[in-house]
């Protein structure tokens, strides 16, 4: 980066015209340089554009740099950086060559859940720190050499689980911690959705907007067939973790820290592919449990089904021996035993499971936090460490499903326990030349 003074002198040397067409922020993004935290955004499709609008919203920081291999997701992306920011962004289709750019202080990731951890490695090994999507990692394995490599490297990394960042999530896990339901014991979560069909793909050739070798990264090589891209590889295991990943992660995650527990000592999951049949390898009805030696966890999930738990197509119910708290995104309830609502609090924000985008208040709360964390030592509120137990257990509701048997853990490595075939599920096989080392 460019000290200020190197900045300005830039500006009075030959730029004197620099600030025509920009905005007031742009301008002051400009002059606060040697403040400011450059971001590369990359992965472009849907979640990125909550990642430019909370990145506009922190004014230390600044899109510089952003990456896509697919070219019209590229362009798109370029102009709305241009729009929001006042000046275009260096656009690249390879992210090694956005790694390569001392310019960048700090990545975004929101591409395919196969390049989240791969691609967050090799940022820490080239000195950027990480905002990566859930889930952190395609399997367990993944997720432990993330873990590692941040300890090594040093970086920050956060991970997208933004309702760690929701102000009303934090003031009711603070009051049900201080007691607010007596001892909590269990937590329900679940989601709802109403996803069509996804068909049965064909082998055609690869659009030329896409580099098909590009995307798939890291994973074995397959044909480009024509319902993958740009979204349905969420539900082929090669590329995607299914559902629990995809959406369950958050409140998962939102149950183990209210709970305050860790890894449990068993993961079960019973579903299937009830609704359609077609291309879609993953369940789309799901039910997951996570046991401890005095708490419960689980999780349901409906792909297809759209039928909504208490009005709410995504939430989580935290149970007490004094009572219920109720949470999703657009606020809490609060219920005593006698399941009488004795407590309420709401935000503008409705509550669906719909919007791909997401953009809100959340997201740009926890795109500060790591701001803060990079400029000031700020403590993040879902450092990797954290997240990737999270993740780690819903990537192991997979397994159960797949091996269709409780999985016994042991409880500080989530290792499992006594089953070489489940255990053999711990990681995947890599295209050679792109297995993550550290």
């Amino acid at each position: 980066m460019k000290s200020r003074r190197e900045f300005l002198k830039d500006i009075a040397l030959g730029s004197a015209g620099l600030a025509v067409g920009l905005n007031a922020k742009s301008y002051a993004r400009i002059l606060g340089a040697n403040e400011r935290v450059n971001f590369a955004v990359i992965g472009l499709h849907g979640r990125a554009y909550a990642h430019l609008e909370s990145i506009r919203q922190n004014k230390d920081a600044m899109i510089t740099h952003i990456c896509d291999v697919d070219k019209r997701e590229l362009g798109k992306f370029e102009a709305e950086v241009k729009k929001q920011f006042g000046q275009s962004p260096v656009a690249q289709k390879d992210f090694r060559k956005i790694l390569e750019s001392k310019d960048v202080d700090a990545i975004t990731n929101a591409t395919p859940e196969h390049r989240h951890a791969p691609m967050a490695i090799a940022a820490l090994q080239a000195g950027k720190h990480v905002y990566v999507e859930k889930p952190c990692s395609h399997n367990p394995y993944e997720g432990e050499l993330l873990v590692e490599a941040q300890k090594k490297y040093g970086k920050l990394v956060q991970m997208g689980n933004q309702q760690r960042s929701s102000e009303h999530t934090i003031e009711i896990v603070r009051r049900i911690k201080d007691g607010l339901i007596g001892r909590p014991y269990f937590g329900k979560a679940w989601y709802s959705n109403t996803r069509k069909a996804i068909g049965v793909g064909k082998i055609v050739p690869v659009p030329e907007h896409l580099d098909w070798d590009l995307w798939q990264g890291p994973a074995p090589r397959k044909p480009y067939k024509d319902n993958i891209h740009p979204y349905n590889w969420h539900w082929f295991w090669h590329w995607g973790t299914g559902e629990t990943l995809n959406n369950g992660t958050h409140e998962v995650d939102l149950c183990r820290w209210a709970l305050g527990v860790d890894y449990p000592n068993t993961i079960s999951a019973s579903g299937g592919r009830y609704h359609f049949k077609d291309d879609w390898e993953f369940y789309d009805t799901l039910v997951t449990s996570y046991e401890y030696d005095d708490k419960m966890i689980t999780w349901e999930g409906m792909c297809c089904q759209g039928k909504e738990y208490y009005g709410r197509s995504r939430g989580a119910t935290i149970h007490g021996t004094e009572g219920t708290v109720l949470i999703d995104r657009s606020g809490y309830q609060v219920f005593a035993l006698n399941d009488k609502l004795i407590n309420e609090f709401k935000t503008q924000k409705s509550n669906t499971s719909q919007d791909l985008q997401s953009i809100d208040s959340m997201t740009t709360r926890h795109f500060e936090n790591l701001i803060n964390g990079i400029r000031k030592g700020e403590k993040l509120r879902s450092p990797i460490h954290e997240a990737n137990i999270s993740v780690t257990m819903l990537q192991l509701s997979n397994v159960a499903w797949k091996v269709n048997r409780t999985l016994q853990l042991d409880k500080q490595t989530a290792h499992i326990l006594g089953d070489e075939k489940a255990m053999a599920m711990w990681r995947r096989e890599y295209e050679k030349g792109w297995e993550p080392k550290i």
